[in-house]
């Protein structure tokens, strides 16, 4: 599993570095894919998009890490990580948009201050089968979206709330609110006992403003809290988390009332050696949503790996996001269903070449585009699909 919880992203300071100087370790992920992606059977023939062409930097990354002992069993620690585009050529390419904290960690656990990944962010890709739970099929294409509507709501310098923000750019990321890294963050996680180990963030409210500081009728508070409770122990992990945010956005349609949205997950893995076997529950509510009130959706999903090979493995997973309701009642043809199948062939501990097919389905009523590497043009009823062959190294 590639992603981790926030601490044992900090803890894990022995890793694979190209480079160090004295207490700092430089480390990346340099990931490149040649894709062929297609947009069908749209409500609308303008909004089909035929084969297209694309290459995909799939999340690639370069960050920089590193400890100081601060003696007493006390033990300083930093990070900064900053997503790498391939195709940037105008000026730095380079912002601490992923992972990036100062922190200090002891026998109590570990405290850090940030731009984090919550438990709820962890557990999604920690059980998606992808290496880096990157690319067109991974599994963040449905997870938390309720319908598409909460999508990369922190994508905001401040942290406040964008809806659908980033959907309509191609080779874009189109990760839910809770699959999106927390800005103005703080967190503490424990120490493992017996396999178990508690995650808990807490947003701060930076973007607070009022009426008179906007000098519009727009309001923002955006604060919210990200707890999860993990159990790893030999090929067993478990996890639960619970992710709820209120958007201090004074919603006019339910007389001032903030939108609160929260989503719940329960997954676990199980590592047969040869084979790895996945299953995640998400639930994500609304309430005060927009002008409909309240609105709840629920994702079941499933994944395998199986080893070929000692050097090959074949992976897929499928994802079903089920109709949203709304006030209580179904809102017919709002889920979307999405599966993949892909290989991935070690050519060294650092380098793998890999291929993958995904297929996502849109019910009549539903837009789901890609998680990440979005097509941007997906709309109701779109099936969207794509073949993508690349490289991953990690250094």
């Amino acid at each position: 599993m590639q992603k981790k919880l926030i601490a044992l992203a900090v803890a894990g300071l022995a890793s694979t570095a190209a480079f160090a100087q004295s207490n700092v370790t430089v480390y990346g992920v340099a990931d490149g894919s040649f894709d062929v992606v297609k947009v069908s059977n749209s409500a609308a023939d303008g909004n089909n998009l035929g084969n297209t062409t694309r290459v995909s930097t799939n999340s690639s990354l370069i960050g920089f890490k590193g400890a100081e002992s601060l003696g007493n069993g006390l033990t300083a620690v930093f990070q900064f990580e900053s997503g790498v585009s391939f195709e940037n050529g105008n000026g730095t390419a380079l912002s601490t948009s992923r992972d990036s904290f100062v922190g200090v960690a002891g026998g109590f656990g570990t405290v850090v201050l940030g731009t984090l990944t919550g438990p709820t962010r962890a557990l999604g890709s920690a059980l998606d089968v992808n290496a880096g739970a990157t690319g067109i099929g991974a599994n963040a294409a449905l997870l938390g979206k309720l319908g598409n509507h909460l999508v990369n709501s922190t994508s905001t310098a401040d942290g406040s709330y964008t809806a659908n923000a980033g959907c309509t750019t191609r080779s874009s990321t189109c990760a839910s609110i809770f699959d999106t890294r927390w800005k103005n963050a703080i967190a503490y996680v424990s120490p493992t006992f017996a396999g178990l180990s508690l995650t808990a963030a807490y947003v701060a409210n930076e973007n607070k403003s009022t009426a008179g500081n906007l000098g519009t009728a727009a309001q923002a508070n955006t604060t919210g809290y990200d707890v999860g409770l993990k159990y790893a122990n030999g090929p067993v992990m478990a996890a639960v988390t619970y992710n709820a945010v209120d958007l201090g956005n004074n919603n006019t349609s339910f007389s001032g009332k903030s939108t609160d949205v929260a989503d719940f997950r329960v997954g676990a893995s199980y590592d047969f050696g040869i084979a790895t076997v996945r299953a995640l529950f998400d639930s994500t509510r609304a309430d005060n949503y927009s002008t409909v009130g309240k609105a709840t959706q629920n994702v079941y999903g499933l994944g395998a790996t199986y080893n070929v090979t000692p050097a090959g493995k074949l992976l897929a997973q499928a994802y079903f996001a089920r109709d949203l309701k709304v006030n209580g009642s179904s809102a017919k043809d709002t889920g979307a269903k999405l599966f993949e199948l892909g290989y991935e062939h070690s050519l060294s501990k650092r380098t793998m070449l890999k291929a993958v097919y995904a297929h996502l389905n849109n019910d009549d009523g539903a837009a789901y585009d890609f998680g990440i590497n979005a097509t941007g043009v997906a709309k109701a009823g779109a099936t969207v699909q794509g073949l993508s062959l690349g490289l991953r190294h990690t250094f």
